[in-house]
């Protein structure tokens, strides 16, 4: 698996700083994304210790897979076990499965973006930012090509950026 440094978090719009950033993670399933992004996250001190089973179990029960223009997973756990909001985000170096969204089937993910929200209320807006950027095509294309942690940390900032 790679495993890159992960380093200051750039301002991704209000309360959601992207905490880590792995770029062309080598996993075959999406339980192994999900646990390195998780060990990554524990590292940092922005979840507790809890988090990796919740996110899990969350995911198991509520699949996160989206068939957007380039497939994208959006696994989260509840906010009790959260301490610093934020985002993580991976890109997957081939696709993985991931369960579908609202579906009974999967999709072959290339990209995973964690967000960590403490009260999703108070998130709202960089939520809506993250929905429209998942969207397009050109942009999620660029952050998958991103082949450091650098460049993948200040594409997924423009990104995400809030217009204004």
């Amino acid at each position: 698996m790679t495993a890159p440094v992960d380093g200051p978090a750039p301002e991704t719009g209000p309360g959601l700083d992207l905490l880590v950033a792995l770029p062309r993670l080598d996993v075959t399933a999406a339980v192994d994304a999900l646990h390195v992004l998780a060990g990554h996250l524990l590292d940092t001190g922005a979840v507790t210790d809890g988090f990796p089973a919740a996110l899990l179990a969350r995911e198991q029960q509520y699949p996160t897979g989206l068939p957007t223009p380039i497939p994208t997973a959006i696994p989260h756990a509840d906010p009790e076990h959260v301490r610093t909001p934020g985002l993580a985000l991976a890109t997957l170096h081939r696709p993985v499965p991931f369960g579908q969204m609202g579906g009974s089937g999967t999709v072959d993910v290339q990209l995973v973006v964690m967000p960590l929200l403490s009260d999703a209320a108070s998130h709202l807006a960089a939520l809506q930012r993250l929905m429209h950027v998942l969207r397009d095509e050109t942009t999620v294309a660029a952050l998958i090509a991103a082949q450091t942690e650098l460049r993948l940390r200040a594409l997924a900032a423009a990104a995400l950026r809030p217009a204004g």
